[in-house]
């Protein structure tokens, strides 16, 4: 099924909260000529509101769309906003109380931060691994009192995104028991400006703030099962260590696995090479033709030659091989603020779109 208007009617009005930092800024120009979704209306801290958009914005990345350069930046509150689509690139630290204040007013609201991940009636969701998590919202609205229409889904921490893509054929088809998972993350994942210069640039540095327990916590929830009701956590444990490392895009994890049911390395080969996703995900506009991508070469994937694939959703496995301590290692890198962050938030809009949630 692919659809090229959302029910043969016009776009959908979105809004964009957060607009002039990085990861806005990614949303504003993946929203660039979506054939179902129109960014109408943008929104930022009091010190940017009532200014253009390019005034407001120190603009990081390709040219500005000059549909979106001459909106007005308004506050993150909803009675200033009317899109009743909201794709939220607010800091953790501000972006609880006016995420909830968005679901309260009946905009659905689809959100990077961490705030809401791991809420027992909050959706965590990679289309293609659990995007059934999606029926989660029925329970969120009744449990909070949300009207129809409003409701909050989260995407993963953007390592996390990685490391369940790439784990997910493998929990299908022979269960995962235990995982160790390092993380070499690149520096625009510390947004804009980030990490300076001189503490980036020819370092790594073995400690980034929250990120192993994001890690250790999101990738059970996502994994898990839900019986129409509440998420069953899947029962594996993770052992989390991460790096920042000085490369633009793009974070690579290094996994070993032990599996629930050992298997030969051709069938473990096989179910990545094999594995497409939840058909639900299939055929979006943003949906890569293939969610997962393996590479036989001994020395991919590589951030600058792999971080785009997909136009940066899809996620590239390699150097499979077996494990002396589990069953198999291997490596996966993924794009982080496109299937990461405001790319992975602009799917799910999607899926909701295909499933009747959100409506013109």
């Amino acid at each position: 099924m692919t659809l090229s208007e959302p029910n043969g009617m016009s776009r959908i009005p979105v809004a964009v909260l957060g607009a002039t930092g990085a990861v806005g800024q990614t949303f504003i120009r993946l929203l660039a000529d979506h054939p179902w979704f129109t960014v109408a209306e943008v929104a930022a801290s009091e010190r940017s509101a009532g200014k253009t958009y390019r005034d407001a914005v120190q603009w990081l990345e390709g040219d500005l769309p000059a549909d979106v350069a001459r909106l007005t930046v308004r506050v993150c509150d909803p009675g200033e906003i009317q899109a009743r689509v909201v794709f939220s690139a607010l800091d953790s630290s501000v972006a609880g109380d006016i995420e909830a204040a968005f679901a309260q007013s009946g905009a659905m609201v689809l959100s990077n931060a961490k705030n809401f991940r791991m809420a027992a009636d909050v959706p965590l969701v990679i289309p293609e691994v659990n995007a059934a998590h999606l029926a989660l919202l029925s329970v969120q609205r009744a449990a909070r009192g949300w009207p129809t229409g409003g409701g909050i889904v989260t995407n993963a921490n953007c390592a996390a995104t990685v490391a369940a893509m790439a784990l997910a054929p493998l929990h299908e088809a022979f269960g995962v028991r235990r995982v160790f998972v390092v993380t070499l993350q690149a520096v625009s994942g510390a947004g804009y400006p980030g990490v300076p210069s001189l503490d980036a640039l020819g370092n790594v540095i073995p400690y980034i703030a929250d990120e192993e327990p994001k890690l250790e916590r999101e990738l059970n929830k996502m994994l898990g099962r839900f019986d129409g009701r509440a998420i069953t956590p899947a029962p594996f444990a993770v052992s989390a260590q991460v790096n920042r490392v000085a490369v633009e895009h793009g974070h690579l994890t290094c996994l070993a696995v032990e599996l629930t049911q050992a298997a030969p390395m051709d069938e473990i080969a096989g179910a990545l090479q094999s594995w497409s996703g939840d058909p639900v995900a299939c055929g979006l506009p943003s949906s890569p033709a293939r969610p997962l991508a393996v590479t036989t070469q001994p020395d991919r994937p590589q951030s600058r030659r792999d971080v785009g694939a997909g136009r940066g959703m899809t996620v590239t496995v390699g150097r499979l091989r077996p494990d002396p301590l589990f069953h198999v290692k291997y490596v996966a890198l993924g794009h982080n603020t496109i299937r990461g962050a405001a790319g992975g938030s602009i799917l799910n809009a999607e899926v909701l779109v295909r499933q009747g949630v959100i409506r013109a």
